[in-house]
């Protein structure tokens, strides 16, 4: 098998028409054997009987796997077991592929060796993004990423592909292994409990530290991202910037000569200076304008619980 697609889903069967019938109107894919493995991370609507008859439906090959632990990473690790490719790719259950999208990944890999390779993310053209939402960085927390026309080879620190087209060699899972499952999304994500991210950064960041890591850009391996209404509330972006702190603070091995709380005092000063600049912001330029601060101050105030909580370390450790 040279090539699988694991789709990774929670209570979106309906969904699931749109994302496998993109995947089943792929072009170029002659001489490319591959396969899609739909994980069902413990779903309670209607995905099993939708995957059933998908299989029957359309002409390619779909397998059903199902992950009862909680959590993107858990299914993501399942997948990588039950897929048979010397690649094996990842698409969320709200995308949905561009023609090209899986030939396009296959000649990258083979022509460049590489280790991972992604592609680009937009956002669904139907979808009307709120005001406060334009600039390419802030529709990144929506999974938004695209880098261009060219291709190039990515460093896996600062630039490295995100989880809605991202694709490995197999290789990669002898060096490094599976994704932490305590990282990730649990459930819908709806929840503050829910929302988490940091899980491709943290596997990316374990591939490059191993050693060379050959990773590249595709631009022609496109795909949409569904976004859901709750998406483009305020709420969302607060909360996942939040977690964002909290769960790279809470993990954090460091030690800090100086602490309060449990807290690196050199983050009070810099809470305060940014709480600073968003009232400054908030006064002279509105609210819309300001929020992209607002998540600024989240996601510190995030870290320094995520310290504060972080379980007391041995000594020796």
């Amino acid at each position: 098998m040279d090539f699988s697609v694991i789709v990774c889903t929670y209570n979106r069967a309906n969904n699931l028409p749109r994302c496998l019938g993109a995947l089943a109107r792929q072009k170029g894919t002659e001489g490319i054997a591959w396969e899609v493995v739909v994980v069902d991370n413990n779903s309670n609507d209607d995905t099993p009987a939708m995957v059933e008859r998908l299989a029957r439906e359309l002409p390619i090959t779909i397998r059903y796997a199902r992950e009862t632990q909680q959590g993107l990473n858990y299914a993501r690790n399942t997948g990588m077991r039950a897929s048979r490719g010397t690649y094996f790719s990842y698409v969320d259950d709200d995308i949905e592929v561009s023609p090209d999208w899986l030939a396009s990944l296959y000649r990258n890999f083979i022509a460049n060796d590489a280790d991972a390779v992604g592609g680009r993310i937009h956002l669904d053209p139907s979808i009307t993004l709120p005001k406060w939402i334009q600039d390419d960085a802030t529709k990144g927390f929506l999974g938004f990423q695209d880098f261009g026309d060219e291709p190039f080879r990515m460093d896996g620190k600062r630039r490295y592909p995100y989880g809605g087209n991202m694709a490995f060699n197999r290789r990669v899972v002898d060096r490094i292994g599976y994704f932490n499952p305590l990282l990730g999304r649990k459930g819908e994500g709806k929840k503050r409990s829910e929302l988490f991210k940091g899980a491709e950064t943290d596997y990316f960041h374990r591939l490059t530290d191993a050693g060379e890591a050959r990773i590249f850009y595709e631009p022609n391996a496109i795909v949409y991202h569904q976004v859901q209404p709750f998406q483009l509330e305020k709420k969302y972006f607060r909360t996942i910037h939040s977690n964002a702190g909290y769960q790279r603070a809470f993990y954090d091995t460091s030690e800090f000569p100086h602490t309060l709380f449990g807290v690196p005092r050199y983050l009070y000063p810099m809470l305060l200076s940014n709480i600073g600049k968003y009232l400054r912001q908030l006064i002279v330029k509105g609210p819309d304008t300001a929020f992209r601060q607002q998540m600024t101050v989240g996601h510190m105030v995030g870290t320094m619980l995520g310290y504060h909580r972080r379980p007391p370390r041995e000594k020796g450790q």
